[in-house]
């Protein structure tokens, strides 16, 4: 793995930071919190997300940026051949692979790169970087300690957990071979079964045959005794039909003779209506004329009615045209009112459409400022908040404590570090202050927004003035057009009526009318008598026929009577021989449907006798197969049993072979950082170091020497990492391992650095160190700047090789 280029914005305290690398040795340098080691933590963020930093998602995010500003880093290397790009934000990610999308989300990045490099977050830490905290790591552990360790950073831990899930697997299989034997039925007991069930077998075959024998008996039977009865039944049922044929044909002759004896009757009586109305004709002669003169007088009657109402209507049309011709008279300017009205309701609609917009705008800023100064002072109390608390942490902590933000002693710096949050918290209140006098000012609304309102309040008042006198003169408008249909209207019936009375007829006597109606009245029960008798003799004649067709009717029905009475005699049905045909036939069918029960049982009993035979035999089955089974699992047993052993000898030998490999290693290592002064370094049963001289262990050693052989195990354990997931350890990253060395070891450290330049291609340190700088090959300058709170980088490499050459002029 090589890295290429590193940006971050608004992560941590770098609010756009960008920086590359190259091969050789980078020196990235900077006082204790200037944000040197929130470069490292930034590269694990966009590799691994979240797991890889400390806090939360609002604890990324920088200090003094806005709450929706938004966080990424963006991340440029090389692993093989392939080329990589990440970007990584704190709600969205995105991975390409030669320039191609492989990944869009934070999980798929996260697992896509962990598939690359081959490492868990972990793994890739112990590999690649190394800090100073972690160069004595071995030393301060006892030794059951010190070989969990070197197990777990070595993923053997990974062989435990196998075994581990072995076993599991084992155990489970031996607790089912257990409960399947348990299980297992008697054989004996099976094989007892199943003979019983073949012999109810056969018993069952039997009963069904001599079932089946008694039912076509009984068919037989049957099939002898259904046509006697069919041919019973057909007799009875057309005996019966006839029979009732007959009593209905009786009915209608009873019927027929009265109906006969009913006309007889009213025949009679319209001969004798008609002769008392032949005696009645004298007086009725002149009912007739009286009747068609009150006609004509009731016809002269509705004329003179009507005049009278034609009259009446017409007098009031007149009085209804001559109120219109007034009221038109009163509207004949509205008009031209009307327009001038809505010409001024148009110039006081424009003028409000203006005053709502200067007020509307007047409003908008009023606003805006308020909701600026409300936002802005909320921002600053959660950053006071945030900043107090960061202060009140340090101040608890003290100098040597470790820093909340950097994770280290902050030092000398302790009280720069405090001045500087003090500073941050003095501009924070200002700020507070100026924005709360600020909201104070703007609680109660600016007089120009007063003015605005009341200016298109007014101009609102004067618009609705207008718009109601132009609705007025609208609506009598419409009223002028209305009269006017409406007159014409009441002329043209004026018109119709005049017309309508000088058609109507006169000359009604309302005297004549009475005596008339008076004769009428005198004459009025005679001629009801002679309606009535005039209504029964007109039936005389449609009596006669009625009377003739009736005494046909009656002749046909005592005929049709003594015929059905005959054909009933005829079929020579009789209700015993019908019970005795129908007693056979009953028998018959009793005994064929007692030979049907007979064989559906012995076929149930037959279908169970077969259900047993089957139950016994797949019983049989099932042993046989669960048999199978428990042999199978006795192997796959046997199996994790050699598993189980296996992973314990593999185990014991690859801690056998630990101690050699990471000694011979970490020796090659010592040899070229001591100029091979010392080239073997041993690590006991107990996993101690010691350095050998001359292939004699050598007791005591300097604390330069101890540091030496810590750093040469530590980059030994990571090869061995690396090696372990299948990826060169082209890269490393040491953070602050000189702090505990002089002058002369920092520099025969970076020496045995590019010494190993052949197996470290890139190598990135991070130190505070300035006199390590002439030995570099790239120099990355890290401060914090207080003014802005933010860390500024920038490439001192043009700079090496300057401080020298100032020395020697």
């Amino acid at each position: 793995m090589q890295l290429h280029r590193l940006r971050l914005v608004n992560f941590r305290q770098h609010a756009d930071t960008e920086l590359e690398f190259g091969p050789g040795i980078t020196g990235i340098f900077g006082p204790n919190g200037s944000g040197k080691t929130t470069l490292l933590e930034a590269i694990a963020w966009a590799i691994y997300g979240a797991q890889a930093v400390r806090g939360d998602k609002d604890s990324i995010r920088r200090l003094g940026a806005k709450g929706r500003t938004g966080v990424e880093v963006e991340l440029e290397f090389r692993v093989g051949t392939h080329e990589y790009q990440v970007k990584r934000g704190l709600s969205t990610a995105a991975l390409l692979q030669d320039g191609q999308l492989v990944a869009n989300s934070l999980k798929a990045v996260t697992e896509k790169l962990e598939r690359t490099l081959g490492m868990t977050h972990q793994e890739f830490f112990n590999t690649y970087f190394t800090g100073q905290k972690e160069l004595a790591v071995m030393a301060a552990l006892g030794k059951t300690e010190r070989a969990a360790f070197l197990s777990r950073v070595l993923g053997y831990e990974r062989l435990r957990d196998a075994q581990e899930r072995v076993r599991e697997v084992r155990n489970a299989v031996a607790a089912e071979v257990r409960g399947l034997e348990s299980g297992l039925p008697d054989a004996a007991a099976l094989a007892a079964a199943r003979k019983s069930a073949e012999e109810g077998l056969a018993r069952a075959q039997a009963a069904a045959q001599g079932a089946d024998a008694a039912r076509r008996v009984a068919e037989e039977g049957l099939g002898r005794e259904e046509p006697r009865w069919n041919a019973w039944v057909t007799r009875r049922e057309r005996t019966l039909s006839l029979d009732g044929e007959r009593r209905m044909a009786e009915q209608g002759v009873v019927s027929a003779r009265q109906e006969f004896q009913r006309l007889d009757r009213e025949l009679a009586d319209a001969l004798a209506a008609r002769e008392q109305l032949r005696r009645l004709d004298a007086e009725l002669a002149p009912v007739a004329r009286l009747k068609q003169e009150v006609a004509e007088l009731e016809r002269l009657q509705r004329a003179a009615a009507a005049r009278q109402a034609d009259e009446a209507q017409l007098a009031e049309v007149g009085r209804a045209a001559r109120a219109l011709e007034r009221r038109l008279a009163e509207l004949r300017d509205v008009a031209g009112e009307l327009e001038r009205a809505d010409a001024a309701a148009r110039q006081l609609a424009e003028r409000l459409q203006a005053a709502e917009r200067a007020a509307e705008a007047e409003r908008t800023a009023w606003v805006q400022d308020r909701q600026y100064a409300e936002t802005k002072r909320t921002e600053l109390l959660k950053l006071y908040e945030e900043v107090k608390e960061q202060r009140d942490q340090i101040v608890e902590l003290g100098p040597e404590g470790t820093c909340p933000t950097c994770k280290r002693p902050l030092g000398a710096e302790y009280a720069a570090v405090l001045a500087l949050l003090d500073s941050q918290l003095e501009v924070i209140t200002g700020d507070g202050k100026y924005f709360r006098q600020r909201l104070e000012q703007l609680a109660e609304r600016p007089a120009k927004l007063v003015e605005a309102e009341a200016a298109r309040d007014g101009v609102l008042e004067e618009s609705r003035r207008a718009s109601a006198r132009a609705g007025e003169l609208r609506a009598q408008v419409e009223e002028g057009e209305r009269a006017r249909a409406q007159l014409t209207v009441a002329r043209g019936r004026a018109a119709l009526l005049e017309r309508q009375l000088a058609a109507r007829a006169a000359g009604y006597d309302a005297a004549r009318h009475d005596a008339v109606r008076a004769e009428l009245a005198k004459l009025e029960p005679i001629a009801l008598e002679a309606a009535a008798l005039e209504e029964r003799a007109r039936r005389a004649e449609s009596l006669v026929r009625d009377a003739e067709r009736a005494e046909q009717q009656l002749s046909v029905g005592e005929r049709r009577v003594r015929e059905l009475t005959d054909a009933v005699r005829a079929e020579g049905f009789s209700d015993q021989g019908y019970r005795q045909a129908k007693d056979r036939y009953d028998r018959a069918v009793g005994a064929l449907r007692e030979a049907e029960l007979a064989v559906v049982e012995a076929r149930g009993a037959l279908t169970r006798a077969e259900d047993d035979v089957r139950e016994a035999k797949r019983r049989e089955g099932e042993r046989a197969e669960r048999e199978r089974h428990i042999v199978e699992l006795k192997a796959r047993q046997r199996l994790h049993n050699e598993l189980d052993r296996a992973f314990s000898d593999l185990r014991a030998e690859l801690n056998a072979q630990m101690r050699p490999e990471i000694a011979e290693l970490a020796s090659g290592f010592l040899a070229d950082l001591t100029d091979g002064r010392y080239d073997e370094l041993e690590l006991t049963e107990d996993y101690t170091v010691t350095i050998l001289e001359g292939g004699v262990p050598k007791p005591v050693i300097s604390g330069g020497e101890e540091d030496i052989a810590n750093l040469v195990l530590r980059l030994a354990i990571s090869q061995m990492i690396a090696e372990r997931a299948g990826q060169p350890l082209s890269l490393l990253v040491l953070d602050e391992i000189f702090g505990s060395l002089d002058e002369a070891r920092r520099q025969h450290v970076v020496g045995l650095l590019r010494r190993l330049a052949d197996r470290f291609p890139q190598v990135i340190l991070i130190t505070h160190i300035e006199q390590v700088r002439e030995g570099l090959d790239r120099v990355i300058r890290v401060d914090f700047d207080p003014a802005r709170g933010t860390s500024v980088v920038r490439d001192d490499t043009a700079t090496l090789g300057a401080a020298d050459a100032g020395v020697a002029a």
